[in-house]
């Protein structure tokens, strides 16, 4: 029997498929030269297509940095799953793992996220419009940790917030750092992330 498609899973399947080529567009051209008619393009709509989902280009990059984080950190709650106790050896498959997803990502894709932040810089009117999505992204994420370590019994130290600001602000320059300078900075990070998380 054939599955139908119904009006929800439609806009669900559209909105997948844009966010796929804005990712893909953006990491290409950078945030300010990539167009809405290029997403569109890519994804095989019209730039209508796109207003249907999302106001501006900027509420379409959040939504793609918004899904970005939840994989990175899908892939995190799943090793921490299995971890009981910290050592140097988990340590050392943790930063592994965040290497390899760095490696996979890329310079390019990391750069994104610093572009973006000069845009609002040196953009205020777009950064006080964008201002109450960008914070849901951030509360997306707080809660999205806080319940990965609730799984394993672990906790925060200071607010889920504050750590939420703290991943994203840093996590990107480690992934830039490490491959421009030829330094891995990834073990020395994941310590300081876990001086503010208190495990069983």
């Amino acid at each position: 029997m054939v599955e139908r498609w119904t009006a929800e899973r439609r806009l669900a399947h559209t909105r997948s498929l844009l966010l796929d080529a804005a990712e893909a567009v953006f990491a290409e051209k950078g945030f300010t030269a990539a167009t809405l008619d290029d997403i569109a393009h890519t994804a095989g709509y019209t730039k209508g297509a796109i207003y249907k989902h999302f106001s501006t280009k900027e509420d379409l990059f959040l939504a793609v940095s918004d899904r970005y984080w939840r994989r990175y950190f899908d892939t995190f709650a799943e090793l921490l799953s299995a971890v009981r106790e910290v050592g140097p050896r988990e340590l050392d498959e943790i930063a592994q793992r965040w290497r390899l997803l760095g490696s996979d990502r890329g310079a390019e894709q990391a750069a994104l996220g610093h572009e973006f932040t000069l845009y609002l810089l040196r953009n205020p009117e777009v950064r006080e419009r964008v201002a109450a999505k960008r914070l849901e992204v951030v509360e997306a994420l707080a809660e999205f940790i806080v319940e990965g370590l609730g799984r394993i019994g672990g906790t925060l130290l200071i607010a889920p917030l504050t750590f939420a600001h703290v991943l994203i602000a840093t996590c990107d320059s480690v992934v830039l750092g490490s491959q421009l300078n030829d330094t891995d900075l990834y073990r020395p990070t994941l310590e300081m992330y876990l001086s503010v998380i208190k495990l069983p």
